[in-house]
């Protein structure tokens, strides 16, 4: 089986109804990005940033995968299917994709403050303060923040080293260090793009682009990938 590598962002769950900064005016209840995904938000406000991550969380459990998900699962009966989001949100889970790697962590998990290493599912949506790791320090959510370093870059870095296609649904790539993950693309591997808005992408890179959601956009990507790519 080809290696088909998906690289997805905020564009793929707006279809399910999640909202982000963007859609928000970059403000939660008039407070910035900053204050509520940030190092530097944590420290002053551990109680707002806690609160913003709730919220999420009882918005997402309301959330369903769309066709976009969808589409993606049933690419797996044809191709070796991995993706890798930027989205913190479980709905390449949900709706049955093996193989996801998160780049900016994931909403339905917290680490220890002090050992990042260590962590936990949270049950049902709230952390709260007092919320402790088994060492005894106060819990966080799971998500990369600005300013933070992206563990996962180079697990995903090796995964599109080895892509046969690669799909871009749903970000701008204009998000870094996640962009740049297209430089790492074989210069020989098919690049397709699925987006209702204009997206640049490197000088130097050939593209296939279909400008419409992620949810229309996958479904048609979906059929051209299966005739052009396989027996069936």
């Amino acid at each position: 089986m080809k290696k088909l590598v998906v690289f997805s962002g905020s564009g793929i769950s707006a279809e399910s109804g999640l909202k982000t900064f963007r859609d928000m005016g970059g403000l939660w209840e008039e407070y910035s990005v900053t204050d509520v995904a940030s190092p530097e938000g944590w420290a002053k406000d551990m109680g707002l940033v806690l609160r913003f991550y709730n919220e999420r969380r009882r918005q997402l459990i309301k959330a369903n995968p769309n066709p976009g998900h969808i589409a993606l699962v049933e690419l797996e009966e044809f191709f070796d299917v991995h993706i890798i989001t930027q989205n913190v949100d479980d709905l390449h889970e949900r709706a049955g994709s093996k193989e996801v790697i998160h780049l900016h962590g994931e909403l339905k998990k917290a680490q220890s403050t002090f050992f990042p290493d260590l962590i936990y599912e949270i049950p049902g949506t709230e952390l709260n303060p007092g919320d402790l790791c088994e060492m005894g320090y106060q819990l966080r959510p799971y998500v990369v923040w600005f300013g933070e370093p992206v563990p996962k870059m180079n697990d995903a870095i090796t995964i599109c080293r080895k892509a046969d296609i690669f799909i871009v649904v749903g970000t701008s790539l204009n998000v870094y260090p996640a962009a740049s993950l297209i430089d790492y693309v074989p210069e020989d591997c098919p690049v397709f793009l699925v987006d209702p808005n204009e997206i640049i992408v490197p000088v130097n890179r050939g593209y296939n682009f279909i400008q419409k959601k992620a949810g229309e956009g996958l479904q048609i990507l979906k059929q051209k990938l299966i005739e052009e790519y396989t027996n069936s």
